[in-house]
């Protein structure tokens, strides 16, 4: 990822909170010659190796099941994102542009091959997903038998994460003037998206 000085987020008290509030991801890997995706939930384990690791499952139809281990892969996180308009500035010699934040993890596969740690897998995601809601679901339901034929279907496996990498573009790189006038632009706009932009932007100016 293209990542200008001003934008670099390296500080990974932020990123692994990042990381898990948008843990919704998209992951690559080579499939024979060509890159392949899969959108799909990746659970964060933050003190597990050196730079923790991710956790996940695919369908056993999905072809990226058959990644081998060992293969470098890219997991993307994806943050709030606005549109800013030139016009916001109120300044000559400005163009359009786009605010977002991205994380991006690099790491190496491997196949998760035991049954009970595969069900401890999907155990820890449900749980984590969970935990916001009212009643939890657990796995250990009056209906375990039928989900645990369910996993026979899917295919589970880790991230040994090597390297993260954080944008987060916030118009860091122009006057603090402009940059109020760029959040106070988002605020009027009527995506959640922008409101999330101009917070986090809010949040970045100089105190």
């Amino acid at each position: 990822m293209y990542v200008p000085a001003a934008f670099a987020e390296t500080d990974v008290s932020r990123l692994h909170p990042f990381i898990e509030q948008h843990s919704f991801a998209t992951l690559v890997s080579n499939q024979g010659e060509e890159p392949f995706a899969s959108h799909l939930p990746l659970l964060l384990q933050r003190e597990v190796g050196q730079n923790g690791c991710l956790l996940g499952h695919f369908a056993r139809a999905n072809p990226q099941a058959e990644t081998p281990d060992n293969q470098r892969v890219l997991a993307i996180f994806h943050g709030p994102h606005a549109y800013i308009s030139p016009t916001w500035y109120a300044s000559q010699n400005t163009v359009p542009t786009w605010n977002y934040q991205a994380v991006h993890v690099y790491g190496r596969y491997s196949r998760i091959t035991d049954d009970a740690e595969l069900k401890a897998v999907i155990a820890e995601t449900v749980q984590f997903y969970e935990a916001s809601q009212p009643e939890s679901w657990s796995i250990e339901t009056p209906e375990a038998e039928f989900t645990e034929g369910l996993l026979k279907g899917i295919v589970g496996f880790r991230i040994e994460i090597e390297r993260i990498e954080g944008k987060f573009k916030l118009s860091q790189n122009h006057p603090e003037e402009r940059r109020k006038k760029v959040i106070d632009a988002l605020k009027k706009q009527s995506s959640e998206d922008a409101w999330a932009i101009a917070a986090l932007m809010e949040a970045d100016l100089p105190a």
